[in-house]
């Protein structure tokens, strides 16, 4: 256990678990299989993946039966408070000395590329449903790693090309200074110049900002028609209210929220956000499947899921299932049968995991609505295109990830 770290989940989590070279039920190491999460519990990213995607995890856990192989199944989570140093760290212990056989997610780019690097070198699954960076599947891709539920490449693709085409043409980049927001930004920044826009600038923003003045002032003084949000959480929804304060949409400039939750936009309410375009990877109210879900995580949590949250269920559920399939925990069966094996499930139809560990599912571009439109309170979207999941994700011919064969 790394010193000062907090762990939450079961109580045995803290207990020296038998070494993993020894086998209980069916091929289990230590006879349990233990599932790590490392997020963000109290900080910028808490509400869009913290709480809210540990109970996720224990609801496809319970869902599962609690057992897999006749191994009872454990959850751990760490808060890694957005230190990329802590979460290599806490990574590292829990391969080493923790038992743990996979980490499930890990929440923001810079400390998901940290803990990549451990599982790379520890042999251990690694998957990501909070972390956007699309380098996780390019320069950082690895044997062992799945990004799950989207990216930087696919939110640019939907969001900034639906602005473009509607006429956003000249943008200016309000971005976060880590590795999620200068890859949001340069994906985004591609996709407006390669259909005729013009980039006249940005700012880098410290993570966890309260006071974005400043850099919405450069942003107002720029004239660029599409100020661009590249960044997400906390810093977004400040953004988002503090524009609104400043008069930059009532000045003739419109906003991008280049990722925005759900729960930001009920945070935000309608009056602020009404008419923004987004992309998302799930959405509580697609269809009788996304619904029923979503209802059961509310009663539990007291909120509507977003799509990192809804991708740990479905992550969990599918490493499980690759498990049972294998009828081990060991990686390299693991991962074959994950890769092998079709996403079926409530988030995703026909997804699959690439050589390069994208895995490729449907993207949603939605508008959200104006406040007279919705009819109670998590009713926030109208959807206005499918984009399938080759045309979202960046295609395998550009991929800078060295196991892709060219």
């Amino acid at each position: 256990m790394v010193p000062g770290m907090p762990w939450h989940g079961v109580a045995c989590a803290q207990q020296a678990p038998a070494a993993p070279s020894q086998k209980g039920s069916a091929g289990v190491s230590g006879g349990v299989v233990r599932l790590g999460f490392l997020l963000d519990m109290s900080g910028p990213y808490a509400d869009v993946t913290g709480p809210g995607s540990t109970a996720a995890a224990r609801m496809a856990v319970e869902d599962f039966g609690g057992k897999v192989l006749g191994a009872p199944v454990e959850v751990v989570v760490a808060d890694h408070q957005n230190k990329p140093d802590i979460a290599a760290a806490t990574a590292r212990a829990w391969f080493d000395t923790g038992g743990v056989d996979a980490i499930l997610d890990v929440a923001a780019s810079a400390t998901a590329l940290a803990a990549a690097d451990i599982a790379k070198a520890k042999n251990k699954v690694i998957v990501f449903n909070g972390p956007g960076a699309v380098r996780l599947t390019n320069e950082a891709c690895s044997p062992v790693s799945v990004h799950w539920a989207y990216d930087t490449y696919a939110l640019a693709n939907s969001t900034a090309l639906a602005t473009v085409k509607a006429g956003g043409d000249s943008w200016y980049f309000v971005t976060a200074d880590y590795a999620f927001g200068q890859d949001l930004e340069r994906d985004a920044g591609a996709v407006v110049k390669a259909n005729g826009g013009k980039v006249l600038g940005g700012v880098r923003v410290p993570l966890n900002t309260a006071d974005f003045s400043s850099f919405l002032l450069q942003a107002q003084g720029s004239g660029a028609k599409v100020v661009g949000l590249a960044n997400a959480g906390a810093d977004t929804t400040n953004a988002i209210k503090q524009a609104a304060e400043f008069g930059l949409t009532q000045g003739g400039q419109k906003l991008a929220g280049l990722l925005v939750y759900i729960s930001d936009v009920h945070s935000l309410g309608l009056k602020a956000t009404q008419g923004m375009l987004l992309t998302e990877g799930f959405y509580w109210d697609l269809n009788d499947e996304t619904r029923a879900w979503s209802k059961r995580y509310f009663d539990r949590v007291g909120k509507m899921p977003n799509m990192s949250q809804a991708g740990v269920y479905s992550t969990v559920t599918h490493y499980l299932k690759a498990v049972e399939k294998a009828g081990t925990d060991e990686t390299a069966p693991v991962m074959a049968a994950m890769r092998a094996t079709p996403v079926d499930d409530f988030y995703a139809r026909g997804g699959r995991i690439r050589e390069d560990g994208r895995m490729i599912h449907d993207m949603y571009l939605f508008e959200v609505k104006k406040p007279e439109e919705s009819k109670g309170p998590w009713d926030l979207y109208k959807l206005v295109a499918t984009v399938p999941g080759e045309q979202a994700f960046q295609p395998i011919s550009a991929s800078r990830c060295p196991l892709v064969k060219k």
